[in-house]
């Protein structure tokens, strides 16, 4: 039987050395994905990131909307910019809004910018942005945060009242009085009460919260209709015209309303037919009528 050359069995440590995985190459940058949170709030290291910035806002200015990178490379632009929304989120944080919102806002503003941004005019990009993001946010809480819609004067006012208040407590260590407020702000009494009015607009108070050690909803201890009210204004017209009437027809409209007999048994009391009863009786009714009617 002939003899069989077989290859060379293969060294292990040369074979685990070719196993080895080998160095993963960079990752392109990633689109924008929707919920996703960068690290931090803070711009990306080096100057690279401007650079780049720069070559993509370039690169949209000469292609049209509808080309199909058109908004791969302008979620790029809001990806590297991401550090910025957070950061003017963050600036408006604890005045009652998710800072989610704000930061939606704000990249509403980033987006707009982007799509208005020309980059022939020699302006830095970051100075175009930052304005219109803030603009935004502001945007934002002036147009759905208010509970009461008014109008943009009196919004901006209210952020004045604020400030004054503060700043007179300071002055004065202890709160203004109305007369104050109104000279510092530069306004009459009657705007001062108008704007400190429209100010409570900005949040309401639920029908549903407790009202009280009792804890009973709010809405609990409002007035009902009451239809009983619109017989008041009959009846005190009606009391002096009854006292006016002749005894035998105030007491046939007593024994007939109020004792609730028939006009048999009032005919009976009266020593008089049914007949002179309902006669009595409508005649008696028609004379209050008009008498009633003639008072309105």
């Amino acid at each position: 039987m002939p003899a069989v050359n077989l290859p060379p069995a293969p060294d292990p440590s040369r074979a685990a050395a070719t196993r080895q995985p080998a160095e993963p190459p960079p990752q392109p940058a990633a689109s924008l994905q929707a919920g996703a949170q960068p690290q931090a709030d803070v711009p990306p290291h080096g100057g690279s990131g401007h650079g780049e910035t720069e070559l993509l806002l370039a690169l949209l200015r000469d292609m049209p909307p509808d080309d199909p990178r058109y908004q791969d490379l302008r979620a790029r632009i809001v990806a590297q910019h991401m550090w910025l929304a957070r950061r003017i989120a963050r600036h408006y944080a604890g005045r009652g809004e998710p800072v989610e919102d704000l930061e939606q806002a704000a990249l509403v503003g980033l987006v707009k910018a982007i799509n208005g941004y020309d980059p022939l005019r020699g302006h830095d990009f970051l100075a175009y942005a930052r304005p219109m993001m803030n603009g935004e946010v502001k945007r934002h809480f002036r147009d759905l945060t208010w509970a009461v819609r008014v109008p943009r004067k009196v919004q901006e006012r209210r952020a004045e009242l604020s400030q004054a208040v503060a700043a007179l407590s300071q002055r004065l260590h202890r709160p203004p009085t109305a007369e104050e407020l109104a000279a510092e702000l530069r306004l009459s009494a009657n705007g001062l009460a108008d704007l400190l009015g429209a100010a409570t607009a900005y949040s309401a108070l639920s029908l549903n919260a407790p009202d009280g050690a009792d804890e009973r909803a709010l809405a609990d201890t409002l007035g009902a209709p009451d239809d009983a009210l619109d017989a008041v204004d009959d009846r005190e017209s009606l009391h002096p015209l009854l006292n006016a009437l002749p005894p035998r027809e105030l007491r046939l409209l007593l024994l007939r309303f109020f004792g609730n007999q028939t006009q048999a048994e009032i005919a009976a009391e009266l020593g008089v037919s049914q007949m002179q009863v309902s006669r009595l009786m409508a005649a008696t009714l028609a004379r209050l009528r008009t008498s009633m009617l003639a008072e309105t």
